[in-house]
């Protein structure tokens, strides 16, 4: 059966369902994107990790990964094999140096553990053929396409807040500083606002 790699591309509020988040998936070698609609715990989880962000303390899936770790257990892959119903099945290959096995795992956890062990994410041609975007998207507007990516895909970009414009009174050493604070008081959304922030003013 052929299986396509999937990279994470991002998450975003969903347009669907109030207090849920849209996880989009893209196909590595093509154009075709699958969004996932995930609850917020994971979503935190999966936009720490893509920040890079550290928590003071450790989060549901870092525990898990510190454990299988502890006893020298890694995740070598994670699969979504099946798509039923609207649900994203998927499991984890597990491997402790002498026996690999395979773990059933919700979609959204096998992803967060999947950033944390840097390991590759497949699916089927069937799960994406069913499930797929595909953005019909001229390829000299590469450009274009990376910038309205999100609305091709009907995911709604995150709106500004408040709190961005308080940031943009604030030098970059105190930008710093409100994210250290952020990470130590475990607020996570906050933190990634400024992080967002940082990272803008870095690039002009």
């Amino acid at each position: 059966m052929k299986r396509i790699r999937l990279n994470v591309l991002g998450i975003s509020y969903s347009q669907t369902q109030s207090g849920a988040y849209a996880l989009v998936l893209a196909e590595e070698n093509g154009d075709r994107r699958i969004p996932i609609i995930i609850g917020a715990f994971e979503a935190q989880s999966i936009a720490i990790q893509l920040e890079g962000l550290k928590p003071p303390r450790p989060l549901t899936h870092d525990l898990f990964m510190n454990f299988a770790l502890a006893y020298r257990i890694n995740i070598l892959e994670v699969t979504i094999y099946k798509l039923e119903e609207g649900v994203f099945y998927s499991h984890l290959l597990c491997d402790d140096g002498k026996t690999k096995i395979t773990v059933d795992a919700r979609t959204s956890d096998a992803v967060a553990l999947a950033l944390r062990f840097n390991c590759p994410i497949y699916t089927t041609e069937e799960v994406i053929n069913r499930a797929g975007i595909k953005l019909e998207i001229n390829k000299e507007a590469s450009e274009e396409q990376e910038k309205n990516e999100e609305d091709y895909l009907n995911v709604p970009q995150e709106k500004p807040t408040p709190q961005s414009e308080e940031f943009r009174d604030m030098n970059l050493e105190e930008l710093q500083e409100s994210l250290e604070e952020a990470i130590k008081n475990e607020n996570y959304e906050r933190a990634s606002l400024i992080r967002d922030e940082i990272n803008r003013r870095k690039k002009k």
